[in-house]
């Protein structure tokens, strides 16, 4: 069992019972009087929801391991979403918590790791960025000036601000878990 020092980033671990995934782990060193202290941002494996937490460095946590199979997202029935394997073709039914807001990031026939644990699904491995058209937005009103923001519609229908010199038909980098943008990418080709 590793110390809550050596927490990282996507480690699965387990406490009092429930499953989580690490997000983020940063450490904060003590003064004299106060000793240091590991922050952690954990996501609960079984209902998507985020939370915050405290270890002392020398504290024990236990790991697990997650066996991780590329799936094919087929469709969702408002309840569930349902994925395929390539290679069996069994359809895995995986609930909306378990998916959450980041369902608008789900395309149908989109190939997207899942993650099982003892033989169930615990949660879907969303990429930390993707790469999206621009499929509305307005005219730059000063066509210099990259840190002055604007709406966009992105070709998911999702609307993001990005900087004055992003046209249409652009492709942007998103970030998933912010929905906010990282860097164009470039044009896409017609």
């Amino acid at each position: 069992m590793p110390a809550a020092s050596e927490l990282r980033p996507g480690m699965a671990i387990r406490l009092e019972g429930t499953l989580f995934l690490v997000i983020e782990a940063t450490y904060h060193s003590g003064t004299a009087q106060q000793k240091g202290v590991m922050h952690a941002r954990l996501r609960n494996l079984r209902t998507g929801a985020i939370t915050d937490r405290r270890f002392r460095p020398e504290e024990r946590v236990e790991e697990i391991s997650l066996e991780r199979r590329v799936m094919e997202y087929l469709y969702n029935d408002g309840e569930m979403f349902y994925f395929m394997d390539p290679e069996t073709y069994d359809q895995i039914p995986i609930p909306a918590s378990m998916i959450g807001d980041l369902e608008i990031f789900l395309q149908p026939n989109q190939r997207i790791p899942v993650e099982f644990y003892e033989g169930q699904p615990v949660a879907v491995a969303f990429p930390e960025t993707v790469d999206l058209r621009v499929v509305h937005t307005s005219p730059p009103l000063r066509e210099r000036e990259s840190h002055v923001y604007k709406p966009a519609v992105l070709e998911n229908g999702l609307e993001v601000l990005v900087p004055q010199f992003i046209t249409e038909g652009d492709i942007v980098r998103i970030h998933v878990y912010t929905r906010s943008y990282v860097d164009r990418v470039g044009k896409r080709s017609s």
